[in-house]
């Protein structure tokens, strides 16, 4: 409950707790000597920096540590607790205190931050093209609207740290890593990318069937990785630098479960039959519902499809017989080749992969059918959505992949919001600290009621809800339940 990184942040920089604001303890910020007339434009600003207190010296900050009082012999907070520690264990501390600072921050120069986003060769070329056409824009866009100098700020030299307050309006520039070839190979091509062209943050990003391979390159790179585009994200709670929107088919798979474990009487099934592709992200949201379920007394078996879309779904609907309820990962194709309604009393559709309202199930299949939903009802996201869909307008940007250009044009913002408050203080650790504790506040939230992070969650938006259409033709879907946040 007392450890140091609850309050001053893995970055060391600090931030908010509660009414307080806790200061950075770097060394670079600890040991500064006080500015001369009040300013100091060497030291990034950081919320809750101490202008006017004396530096600390390895003395001094030993005795803050174990007795609670700073460099001038004033009372620390009270929220700041005291550790006895011993003098080996005390100088190692301050050693990494001291380790923390960074200087020079890959990616980010006197005049250009510079950025990637990351394509695997798998993603839909559709989508790439939308969200593509979004990325540059939105660069571009920026980089026209926001470059626009800031006169000095004057003061009476006695504010500390004074022209730090007005960052540097740098350039944004956009380096696009598409990968090629099989995932044995996506390591070895992204850290040649990242020799050769040094960024500070891969904003958005599009996957296809595994984004594992460059989840485990940001980590390692210790790279933050912002929001892509994915229906099946990694989930490693330990993990830190990648951040998603939602755990996709996942979540879809934690709706279903908890529809079917928590049906009572004669709506409690006894067995479950799941359809999905072979190497598709059905198999692994397939496998997490078998989990979900392992102990619940239903029974549920499988029905793997090979090969190329549309072929042979009909008859893994037919083999599945008198199941209770059926479960389809199954892409657009898939589902207009279902043939005739099954058997099964209830059938389960991933939106994600299915394209949600729009998902062309054939019309003796809607009564019966409920969708997993990660997002708020079209009528009630309208005006979120319709903010990206002006801009999108206003800049004649195709609307091709509604879901993936509106998620993009949030994470964009999300980021341009986030640095902003950063100020000039360009440190990766940092730029993810400040996502968890501004994002809950984003007003614009796109297809998602409400986004929040809290420390160590790494998935902003974290339940759903099943639908069902209205009629046997047309797009009208209404709730079949309340909005739920199932276990994971």
């Amino acid at each position: 409950m007392a450890s140091c990184v609850n309050c001053h942040q893995r970055s060391g920089l600090g931030g908010p707790e509660g009414r307080a604001s806790v200061p950075p303890v770097t060394g670079r910020y600890l040991t500064r000597p006080l500015p001369k007339d009040g300013d100091d434009s060497e030291l990034p600003f950081v919320e809750g920096m101490r202008g006017n207190r004396s530096p600390y010296t390895d003395e001094l900050l030993a005795r803050a540590i174990r007795e609670g009082v700073d460099a001038d012999g004033e009372k620390l907070n009270y929220l700041m607790p005291q550790y006895a520690l011993g003098d080996e264990d005390m100088a190692a501390l301050i050693d990494y205190l001291k380790h923390l600072d960074v200087r020079q921050v890959p990616g980010v120069t006197d005049s250009t931050l510079h950025f990637a986003t990351i394509i695997t060769p798998d993603a839909d070329p559709v989508k790439r093209a939308g969200f593509l056409d979004v990325m540059q824009h939105f660069f571009a866009d920026r980089n026209v609207r926001q470059m626009v100098p800031v006169p000095p700020m004057r003061t009476s030299g006695k504010t500390a740290y004074s022209r730090t307050m007005f960052m540097v309006h740098r350039r944004w520039e956009l380096h696009v890593w598409e990968l090629t070839g099989p995932e044995s190979g996506w390591q070895e091509q992204l850290e040649r990318h990242l020799e050769r062209e040094p960024v500070f943050a891969v904003l958005s990003g599009l996957g296809g069937r595994n984004w594992a391979p460059v989840h485990r390159f940001c980590e390692s790179a210790a790279l933050p990785c912002f929001f892509p585009n994915l229906d099946l994200p990694v989930v490693n709670e330990s993990d830190y630098y990648s951040v998603y929107f939602s755990r996709g088919v996942l979540l879809e798979a934690g709706l279903i479960g908890k529809a079917l474990s928590d049906a009572a009487g004669d709506e409690r099934p006894r067995t479950v039959t799941q359809i999905y592709r072979a190497g598709d992200v059905g198999e692994a949201a397939a496998a997490e519902l078998a989990r979900q379920l392992k102990d619940s007394g239903i029974k549920v078996s499988s029905q793997v499809l090979k090969g190329l879309s549309g072929a042979g779904v009909a008859a893994a609907v037919h083999a599945a017989g008198s199941a209770d309820r059926l479960v389809l990962w199954l892409r657009p194709k898939d589902l207009a080749a279902l043939g005739a309604a099954p058997a099964a009393g209830r059938v389960y559709v991933s939106g994600l992969m299915g394209d949600l309202e729009h998902a062309p199930l054939p019309p003796a299949w809607r009564e019966r059918t409920r969708i997993a939903y990660l997002f708020d009802l079209p009528e009630r996201r309208r005006v979120r959505v319709d903010f990206a869909l002006g801009w999108f307008m206003a800049r004649h940007i195709p609307v091709v992949a509604q879901q993936v250009q509106v998620d993009t044009y949030l994470a964009l913002g999300l980021a341009s919001e986030v640095l902003s408050h950063m100020v000039d203080t360009f440190v990766r650790d940092y730029f993810v600290e400040r996502t968890v504790l501004l994002i809950e506040h984003r007003i614009i939230t796109g297809y998602y009621p409400r986004l929040a992070l809290a420390t160590g969650q790494r998935f902003a938006s974290k339940g759903g809800m099943l639908v069902k259409w209205t009629g046997a033709t047309g797009n009208f879907i209404v709730p079949d339940g309340d909005w739920a946040v199932p276990p994971n």
